[in-house]
């Protein structure tokens, strides 16, 4: 059995690794000065790993001495920072290591692109700023083509500071996953007080650099959020809250005229600082650092030959939401042949991406619910605008691919709706009768609406107007999975209370996808 993660001393860095070259980082080395004195403590906003490949996967770390302080607490210089990775905990075993160089421009933080290591496999990493050292991480490198092993993986989304503790990351860290994948709303941008009184959000609504990177920071100091970052590696994708509710490429939210975002030159002053730290805040690597309003975030990620994962990002490119954004209002601006949530060139980057897949199962992690949303009694389509609903030709087209193509065991991975939902796929929802061509798992809140209730019933217009759907929960949590070339298991793991720590977890509902077989079944 795997030993729990320990705290230890960082070895010296001088001399050659035993089994790696010494490799530099990619962060500008700075012009000779007098000898900087790092300030004590570091290492508080903890270390990360993330995007994962069969030989790489990238670390990082923030020094910020002074977390919630504009500058985090550091001077205005470069700063050395030494990294090495290790096959085991005590780390007399170390594989590779280096330095990079904490740029104050980029907040003093650290992305380094580990590479040259063995495929599946487990690795500790930590970092040395002067004296100090940083906790030690774990990580995991993705499967090598044409193997098969059995993944594990979680996925998450929606976590409110304001509304509760992050409990489930924690029990989350406990299972040890392969890999986690978060949906989005990694954070909310609402000023302090709005969404609760759990916890409180520092500083008003975010707009500028500083506050983006201020909040950032103030939920890095979550010690379950840190713990679940130092087990597993992240692969990350953003939705709404991390910039500004319901925006929709560079038009804000409809009641943004009061936000200063009254101009597509206001907001995209914002989304340019929202992306920036979003980067800066995340294991990503340094190729995707943002440029102007631009962060490329849709990527893929192959674990050998049981899974392909291709990661979406349905806010940044879309047109504007139909109907004003409303809800359960439907009619033919949801049908617009020219309205997208993907964008033509991620459109055809995903059909790319399915087509050349040879892996058993074929997820996409993205954020907004997918299957059809009715909550209209009657012969009214309803549907939720922000969501696939409201880009009706879009989602088509992603379906119609998968029915044409005969793209197999096709499941599709959201967050955003605060509550746990299962859905089987068809091109045509509103015939049930029509061949099912996928899944779809979607994952509750971290916290976000609070403790939820123990109810599985979202209403009678729900279960009448949505044959497609098989299961509702109302409480906090997260989906686990496992995954072999024969079977996928999708564990919804609930919590019963956010509103103080502590709350154990439990498996609410599991479910059993047999591949070469669609649609869902009771574990």
């Amino acid at each position: 059995m795997d030993r729990p993660l320990k705290r230890r001393g960082f070895l010296g860095l001088t001399g050659t690794a035993a089994a790696g070259a010494v490799l530099l980082g990619t962060g500008a080395a700075p012009a000779a000065a007098a000898p900087l004195r790092v300030p004590r403590d570091p290492f508080r906003l903890g270390v990360a790993s993330g995007d994962p490949l069969p030989d790489a996967v990238v670390l990082w770390t923030r020094l910020a001495p002074q977390p919630l302080a504009p500058d985090g607490g550091m001077p205005a210089r470069p700063v050395p920072v030494r990294w090495e990775v290790a096959l085991d905990q005590r780390f007399r075993k170390v594989v590779r290591r280096g330095v990079e160089h904490a740029l104050p421009e980029e907040a003093h933080t650290v992305h380094v692109d580990v590479r040259g290591l063995r495929p599946h496999h487990e690795y500790y990493y930590r970092f040395r700023a002067g004296d100090a050292v940083s906790p030690a991480g774990r990580t995991r490198t993705a499967p090598a083509p044409g193997t098969a092993p059995t993944v594990d993986f979680a996925f998450a989304s929606c976590a409110n500071w304001e509304m509760g503790y992050f409990t489930a990351y924690r029990h989350m860290a406990d299972e040890r996953p392969d890999v986690v994948f978060h949906l989005g709303d990694y954070l909310y941008e609402y000023a302090a007080g709005v969404n609760g009184d759990v916890r409180t959000h520092i500083g008003d609504e975010m707009n500028t650099l500083a506050e983006y990177r201020q909040r950032h920071a103030q939920y890095k100091t979550d010690p379950d959020l840190q713990l679940l970052h130092a087990t597993a590696p992240f692969v990350v994708t953003w939705d709404d809250h991390e910039t500004d509710n319901n925006y929709a490429d560079l038009s804000p939210e409809n009641t943004d005229a009061g936000q200063g975002n009254d101009t597509t030159e206001h907001f995209a002053a914002r989304r340019r600082a929202a992306y920036r730290a979003y980067w800066e805040h995340m294991p990503l690597r340094r190729f995707r650092k943002p440029v102007d309003t631009a962060l490329p975030l849709y990527r893929r990620f192959e674990f050998g030959a049981t899974a392909t994962f291709s990661v979406l990002d349905t806010r940044q490119y879309r047109t504007n939401q139909p109907y004003g954004d409303k809800w359960q209002v439907s009619g033919p601006e949801q049908w617009d042949p020219k309205a997208t949530i993907l964008g033509d060139e991620q459109h055809a980057w995903l059909e790319r991406s399915l087509g050349r897949s040879r892996s058993t199962w074929n997820v996409l992690p993205q954020q907004i619910y997918f299957a059809n949303w009715d909550a209209v009694a009657g012969p009214d389509d309803g549907g939720y605008n922000d969501g696939w609903d409201g880009y009706r030709v879009s989602r088509d087209r992603v379906l119609g691919y998968v029915e044409e193509r005969g793209i197999d065991n096709f499941v599709v991975l959201t967050g955003d709706v605060h509550s746990n939902w299962t859905n089987d796929l068809r091109r045509d929802f509103e015939r049930p009768e029509t061949r099912l061509v996928g899944s779809e798992f979607v994952t509750t809140s971290i916290t976000s609406n609070g403790d939820g209730t123990d109810s599985h019933d979202p209403g009678r217009v729900y279960w009448e107007e949505n044959p497609h759907l098989k299961y509702y929960s109302n409480r906090r949590g997260y989906v686990h999975c496992t995954v072999s070339r024969d079977q996928y298991t999708a564990d919804y793991r609930v919590v019963d209370y956010v509103s103080r720590p502590g709350a154990p977890v439990r498996t609410d509902k599991s479910f059993v996808i047999e591949a070469g077989v669609p649609g869902v079944q009771p574990a």
